[in-house]
């Protein structure tokens, strides 16, 4: 295999992000590859392109990916794209693959060798190579950040003389690496916090932040995660008695904020009108899941809606309106995973098939799709976990 890196700009319109940043870029050259980064991409990242050419890349155009061993994306990329690209070619992006594997066969007829990095495993040896846990821990602090930029109130409790502004009660639905960090963020600002998850050991997190953990802590709520440390899914019974508590607690609440996205399935209703109703005018809701469908009834994709007076923001990649700080780590997870394909004696690109991590990640290789999730379309699929 060449050596070749084309990093490309993104064509979707609404990312921001770019696959490699000047770090990154210094790394691979170490590795021994050459770079060429198409012109404009690091630009809604704040890297110019002279910051790239100053540490060694070629800035080119998207012809320029007919000739790369290996193409570097944020989003998987889309048929035009695809065929500019020499069969072969590693390919590696954020895949999208549950549900678009039209998409999947595509690349695989042109005999692209693809790789899904939110497919990851989470092992102790990927963590630096984990954008589940790298993007969603921005999201989790951009929520917050967009939640008080509607909300028309602040959010610590302030003592003045002219009187006391009381602190933002935050509820945040699901702790995992999103939630666990609009925690903290929300703590930062002062807020008053609580917050609620399906999975025990949640309760501990939540509880080492600083905020109150809500939920319904019965016997099926103790056996409530898989082994690899993700939510099981609930049962009818268990999942009413819940609704129940978490309608009269965010009754109380100026600010929610939902995380619950599981790749693969559509989103789940935590919130619903009748529970926004219940909330006072003004309020603000926080949907993380909106590319999904979301998981706040009357959201709206791409905008704030106002639905029975709650102001709900809808913003989907909530990690990409922060886009410098989210291409520096999706850029270091590419980085680290592209590593693993080099070898460190000879310099050169080489696939070792029998790697965990490329099994776990590859889509389409030699003209097929791979990866056991995707080759049958009526498999069901594996539960990654929630953000």
């Amino acid at each position: 295999m060449g050596n070749l890196v084309f990093v490309a700009k993104e064509t979707v319109a609404d990312e921001t992000r770019v696959a490699a940043s000047v770090e990154t870029v210094k790394k691979m050259k170490g590795l021994g590859f050459d770079i060429v980064v198409e012109a404009g991409a690091g630009a809604p990242s704040r890297i110019r392109d002279g910051e790239y050419e100053a540490i060694g890349a070629r800035i080119g155009s998207v012809q320029d990916a007919a000739q790369a061993d290996v193409i570097l994306k944020v989003r998987r990329p889309t048929g035009d794209e695809i065929a500019g690209y020499k069969s072969g070619a590693i390919v590696i992006a954020i895949m999208d693959p549950y549900g678009n594997e039209a998409a999947l066969a595509d690349m695989a007829r042109a005999g692209l060798t693809s790789f899904a990095m939110e497919l990851m495993p989470r092992i102790t040896r990927a963590q630096s190579m984990d954008v589940l846990s790298s993007q969603a821990n921005l999201a989790g602090y951009q929520a917050v950040i967009e939640a008080a930029a509607v909300y028309d109130r602040a959010l610590p409790m302030m003592m003045t003389a002219a009187g006391t502004v009381p602190a933002a009660k935050v509820f945040v639905m699901g702790a995992g690496v999103a939630g666990l960090q609009a925690i903290a963020t929300a703590r930062r600002l002062g807020a008053q916090v609580s917050a609620t998850d399906v999975r025990p050991a949640a309760k501990e997190q939540v509880a080492s932040l600083g905020a109150k953990f809500v939920a319904v802590e019965d016997e099926e709520f103790k056996a409530a995660e898989t082994a690899g440390g993700y939510a099981k899914e609930m049962s009818k019974d268990y999942q009413a008695k819940q609704a129940a508590l978490v309608a009269e607690h965010i009754s109380k609440q100026d600010i929610v904020i939902t995380t619950a996205l599981i790749p693969g399935r559509p989103a789940p209703r935590l919130v619903s009108r009748e529970m926004l109703k219940a909330m006072r005018s003004g309020a603000v809701a926080v949907d993380l899941a909106v590319e999904r469908g979301g998981n706040v009834e009357g959201v709206e994709f791409g905008t704030v809606a106002h639905v029975e007076g709650v102001k709900v923001v809808g913003y989907p990649n909530m990690a990409g309106r922060i886009p410098a700080s989210a291409s520096a780590l999706y850029a270091k997870n590419l980085v680290t995973f592209l590593e693993t394909m080099v070898d460190k004696n000879t310099r050169s690109l080489g696939l070792n098939r029998a790697d965990e991590l490329i099994k776990a990640t590859m889509l389409t290789d030699g003209g097929e799709v791979v990866h056991p999730n995707f080759v049958d379309p009526d498999q069901p699929t594996v539960n990654k976990g929630d953000l």
